[in-house]
């Protein structure tokens, strides 16, 4: 019989997948508000002696908490695929196996991340928002504006990860030219897979113009894109030798064209917000679409919200991932939900040996090796 559990979640994951820990024998407190819990509230929850405890990006997770589960906390189990939330060299410390669940979000985030893309290059808000408002008095060829098509053009794919790779494959459904930028690893393999369907594409008459895809330098990315879509971890200055924070400024953001477009669906503080509003304002580039922000949720200050240039950026509510399937299937390999709570059953239940560097789900495996 499974040992009674006791787990504190800080967000409503899903009622199915927490009734799967519940059926288990686990006893489930779950925060009933939206918004983030405090850290008070956390800290006095991990200090009762819970065994798990569910997380989001929006709940700080540290040496604070960590000291406060001391002899109980046995795993924090995070319902994303990123972690930055999470002090990784704490958890470490304390040894706390922290889950994600990487590579059931990566085809919504890209199909997303493809979707803001059109949004704001064939401009639907400024058109719908013509409708809405009872401005749409006449049909023109090229008045009051004009969209810029997608299919054809070139795209930069910064970082070639999971959701890069997703991104790269519907890119090539529209007839795009791809530029690959990765600072840590190149799949070669997978680019000379693409570059095959392009070249049987075009061999069969699917697409009149022959395609391509390869890695360049990041530099030559950004000058010969005419979308760039950016799919890196955020590491911050002294996590690595290649840190991406603020990788888009004012310096990068002047060697892209000034018809290009940026997007943006991996971590807010990889781009400068001030850089990129100064950039957009000035026409050296086209435009931007994010969904996500230095902070969130975006503050009514934020210069993105600048009215003058509204009509060229679209700001989503870091939304990509939110698909019914991805957000709360209980099946660990097509929903968070799921893979966030298999992570905490593994732990908890000493699957695979008890050993948390065996675990699927389990980020800090160096901790446990």
């Amino acid at each position: 019989m499974t040992r009674k559990f006791r787990v504190f979640a800080t967000c409503d994951i899903g009622q199915d997948a927490l009734d799967l820990l519940r059926q288990r024998g686990y006893e489930v407190e779950v925060y009933p508000k939206p918004e983030a819990p405090p850290k008070q509230l956390i800290l006095d929850k991990v200090r009762s002696g819970i065994d798990g405890l569910i997380t989001t990006l929006r709940d700080p997770i540290d040496a604070e908490i960590f000291e406060a589960g001391k002899g109980t906390l046995k795993v924090v189990a995070q319902d994303a695929v990123g972690f930055d939330n999470i002090n990784r060299a704490d958890a470490n410390r304390y040894k706390i196996p922290f889950t994600h669940t990487a590579d059931v979000l990566t085809e919504a985030t890209a199909e997303f991340a493809f979707f803001i893309m059109g949004a704001v290059a064939r401009r639907m808000w400024a058109s719908e928002r013509l409708v809405r408002e009872h401005e749409w008095g006449y049909w023109h060829p090229y008045l009051p504006f004009l969209g810029d098509e997608i299919t054809g053009k070139t795209i930069a794919i910064i970082g070639t990860g999971r959701i890069g790779l997703a991104m790269i494959k519907k890119c090539t459904g529209f007839d795009m030219n791809i530029l690959c930028y990765d600072p840590a690893y190149q799949n070669n393999d997978y680019v000379s897979a693409i570059q095959k369907v392009m070249d049987v594409r075009h061999a069969n008459g699917v697409q009149q113009e022959r395609t391509w895809i390869r890695y360049v330098e990041f530099e030559h990315a950004l000058g010969e894109a005419d979308f760039v879509s950016v799919h890196v971890p955020l590491i911050r200055e002294g996590e690595s030798q290649t840190p991406t924070y603020h990788l888009f400024n004012e310096r990068t953001f002047r060697l892209m064209k000034p018809t290009a477009y940026l997007v943006n669906t991996s971590r807010g503080p990889v781009v400068d917000e001030i850089a990129l509003v100064k950039a957009v304002r000035e026409h050296w580039i086209a435009g931007a679409a994010l969904d996500v922000f230095e902070k969130e949720p975006l503050p009514a200050t934020s210069p993105l919200l600048d009215t003058d240039i509204a009509d060229r950026v679209r700001l989503f509510s870091h939304f990509a991932s939110a698909g019914r399937i991805t957000r709360l299937s209980t099946d660990p390999n097509k929903g968070m939900a799921g893979r966030c709570v298999q992570g905490l059953i593994d732990v908890l239940e000493g699957n695979y040996g008890g050993d948390p560097s065996k675990m699927p789900y389990v980020v800090n495996k160096e901790a446990f090796r």
